[in-house]
């Protein structure tokens, strides 16, 4: 039996290993997909998760239970040797493991991109994952339950400051959303007042949201600031130390929570460990075909879609161009792969990669967004409806379109639901501070350090 190996589970790796099943024969090969994650995150809904109008679990969709013949590995590639036809598995727990295929197919998610701030690494979270969303929300809710409890004053303040940092459509859509979620919080907290909360977004570039035109994108900064933002242009994040932002205007304040939304990087994978041809931003070569390679010399059996492939954009009008890293493209994008995969094997024809744009539609937060399509624009409450639509619209499976029009209806009944589950991260805290003994594993990991301090003169 042909093996057809998948490496990534985000957008193009589920639609086309979705669609593999459907055109392939029975038996006539098995589909495998490699993610370290079993399940493939809808990113458009991240920013919904962050403010609790979607809940975590429904804004990912499980692997395991949509591709019924599809086997699914957890663990991460780490190398692919083409020229062998084999690739290098790291699961989550075990030794590392090749695996060997017939075709390849990569569809690697980006990864976030960064950058050597200092105090960045230890401050700051992404917003690609539900994981990060999540703790986004927590950190934020947690911190109305201590400023609430704390006078007027520098700590305060500094627990009710966010810091966005990135002007791209994750980073405005996070922002806006959870902008939102603070203004609506302080009904539930009389000690707290609008004055209070300290919303800062922070973008390198002299404009937000690159994807719209100059008209919309500053009507969405006079949108933010209208609602108590202070947003940043021209501004560069300089330093992060202990929560101490330092902005490249001069401006420095305390910022409780840091979401770092600047951009995404190419899969390491693809830039460093693997033999097949890429690009001088670490993009895999790509024919408008989706197959590897270029128009003269193609790499056989090898396919890649998604982030971390350089489609061209045959759609466009500007010689050279390459589609954009969105969800719009990715899920089309591993439809063709499912088709052109299936008819290379039963020698048909394969077809060209070419979408005309949709538009763009990005929600700023409950009852505002904003829409464009080419010269049309909308905004406000239509733009907002228009995002919910589209988006409920391409969250695969009808099991997931019912679920999150149930939490929308839910919420627009009864209100959002504000509760902080932030203790789930550490769900062994409560455990030891009842009393009950360490494991022998933690005793023994922490008496040689206890042992040092002990005999360690003092200086």
């Amino acid at each position: 039996m042909r093996e057809i190996v998948i490496v990534g589970g985000g957008y193009a790796g589920f639609y086309a290993a979705w669609g593999l099943e459907k055109k392939l024969r029975s038996g006539e090969a098995r589909v495998t997909v490699v993610d370290p994650r079993p399940y493939m995150t809808y990113q458009p809904f991240l920013p919904e998760v962050t403010a609790g109008s979607v809940e975590a679990r429904h804004a990912a969709v499980s692997l395991r239970r949509h591709l019924r013949t599809t086997r699914v590995i957890s663990g991460t590639v780490v190398e692919v040797r083409h020229a062998d036809r084999r690739l290098t598995v790291r699961p989550a727990g075990g030794p590392d493991h090749e695996l060997r295929y017939d075709t390849l197919v990569v569809t690697a998610r980006a990864v976030t991109r960064t950058f050597p701030i200092p105090g960045l690494d230890r401050q700051a979270i992404g917003l690609k994952h539900v994981e990060e969303a999540v703790a986004v929300r927590d950190r934020l809710m947690t911190a109305f339950d201590r400023a609430a409890s704390l006078p007027p004053g520098p700590e305060r303040q500094k627990l009710l400051t966010v810091v966005f940092v990135g002007g791209g459509f994750s980073g405005v859509e996070g922002f806006g959303e959870l902008l939102c979620l603070a203004t609506a919080m302080l009904t539930s907290y009389p000690e707290l007042s609008l004055d209070d909360l300290s919303f800062h977004l922070v973008e390198a570039r002299g404009r937000i949201l690159p994807e719209v035109s100059d008209g919309p994108g500053a009507w969405v900064v006079r949108s933010l600031e209208r609602r108590g933002a202070h947003v940043h242009l021209d501004t560069q994040l300089l330093s992060a130390e202990d929560g101490h932002v330092v902005l490249s205007s001069g401006e420095e304040f305390d910022a409780e929570l840091i979401v770092w939304t600047a951009g995404n990087g190419s899969n390491p994978v693809v830039r460093q460990h693997t033999d097949l041809p890429v690009d001088e931003r670490g993009l895999l070569v790509v024919r408008p075909d989706l197959r590897v390679g270029t128009e003269s010399e193609p790499v056989p059996d090898a396919w890649a879609a998604g982030d971390d492939a350089a489609v061209p954009d045959l759609a466009s009008r500007v010689p050279g161009a390459r589609t954009v890293p969105n969800a719009q493209h990715a899920v089309r994008q591993g439809r063709l792969l499912a088709r052109n995969i299936a008819a290379d094997l039963h020698g048909g024809r394969l077809r060209d990669y070419r979408h005309p744009s949709l538009g763009v539609v990005a929600t700023l937060g409950m009852g505002c967004g904003i829409f464009q399509y080419k010269r049309l624009v909308i905004k406000g409450f239509p733009a907002w409806l228009t995002h919910r639509g589209y988006h409920v619209l391409a969250v695969p499976s009808w099991e997931r379109k019912v679920r999150v029009l149930t939490v929308w209806l839910t919420a627009a009944l009864f209100g959002r639901d504000l509760v902080s589950l932030a203790s789930v991260q550490h769900p062994r805290d409560a455990f030891v501070a009842s009393g009950n003994p360490r494991p022998a594993v933690e005793e023994a990991q922490q008496a040689p350090e206890a042992q040092e301090v002990q005999e360690s003169p003092v200086r």
